[in-house]
């Protein structure tokens, strides 16, 4: 708690607003947003890293917050304050630090794929501000944030080798998916039969059991799509400036709306069980892969014409 007594006595409001902007680079729908634009518009081979990476790191990063269970640092220490504005996404167990994972996840498999150096100085420096700004905010302490940090540093390593040529990824991922889809059920079968002690904050745990579902909604949803969309759909990726723009923009509110529209229906047919998160995340992963990239062919005409 040192360092967080530190940086809260540093704190003045245009660094805590900057700070704040910045952690929502480690949110999940930061995560989505980037996964989308390098699986849709750049390399559709380093959007599966991505996804791959993000799906992973979700499920030992949640698996250990309820292992461990450790309280976020106003908690522990109730004298300690925070910055308010970060309070709303400070949801379940401190430890380890979700928005790191997720940072250093996806802006690490980004990195280590491109080869153009002021990408990699781009990432780099979101890797070591989103992490310092959940300490900075005071909703992690520096130890959640190192855990979750080399977690994600290790696990993209490990799987940036699958993905440097197609033949590679073509090779891996039939592996991949079944290793990501135990890791899954795992996590899974951990909230749903584990008998956690008595004092288990309920809170906490039907946010772990939340998590849960989503993850296995969008890991069946890419089981279902995967095949498919190499066998037949197979899209491409480039398409003009204003093509690509149109196709991303309007992709994710889509996906947006469709996250939104889809939640009241099947939490009534489904009476509020957090199953329905299974239901909802599975649809939008196969719109996302499969359905959504049918229209690309327009997008890539878009501003050709003019051209010519």
């Amino acid at each position: 708690m040192d360092l967080l007594r530190l940086l809260e006595s540093i704190r003045f409001p245009a660094l805590d607003a900057v700070m704040a902007a910045v952690t929502h680079l480690g949110s999940e729908t930061a995560f989505m947003a980037l996964a989308l634009l390098m699986f849709w518009c750049i390399d559709k081979r380093r959007g599966y890293l991505v996804f791959l990476a993000g799906f992973f790191g979700t499920a030992l990063n949640q698996t250990l917050k309820l292992m461990f269970r450790i309280p976020r640092p106003w908690v522990m220490d109730p004298d300690f304050t925070i910055v308010e504005a970060a309070r709303a996404d400070a949801t379940g167990y401190s430890f380890p630090s979700g928005h790191t994972q997720n940072a250093v996840g996806t802006f690490g498999a980004i990195a280590v794929t491109s080869r153009r150096t002021w990408v990699r100085i781009v990432c780099a420096v979101l890797i070591v501000l989103i992490p310092f700004s959940r300490m900075y905010l005071g909703v992690h302490t520096p130890l959640d944030v190192a855990v979750a940090f080399a977690a994600a540093a290790v696990l993209v390593l490990a799987l940036a080798p699958a993905f440097r040529t197609q033949r590679s990824m073509d090779k891996a991922m039939p592996w991949l998916l079944a290793a990501v889809a135990a890791c899954t059920l795992g996590y899974l079968a951990y909230v749903l039969l584990w008998r956690f002690p008595a004092d288990m904050d309920a809170e906490n745990l039907a946010h772990g059991v939340k998590n849960a579902y989503t993850m296995a909604g969008c890991v069946l949803g890419l089981l279902l799509v995967y095949v498919p969309e190499k066998r037949y759909v197979r899209f491409e990726t480039a398409a003009p400036l204003p093509g690509q723009i149109l196709k991303l923009v309007l992709g994710l509110g889509l996906l947006i709306a469709l996250k939104a529209g889809l939640k009241a229906p099947l939490n009534a047919l489904m009476a509020g069980s957090p199953a329905a998160n299974l239901v909802r995340y599975c649809v939008m992963v196969v719109f996302a892969v499969l359905i959504w990239p049918l229209t690309f062919p327009l997008f890539a005409r878009i501003g050709r014409k003019g051209r010519a």
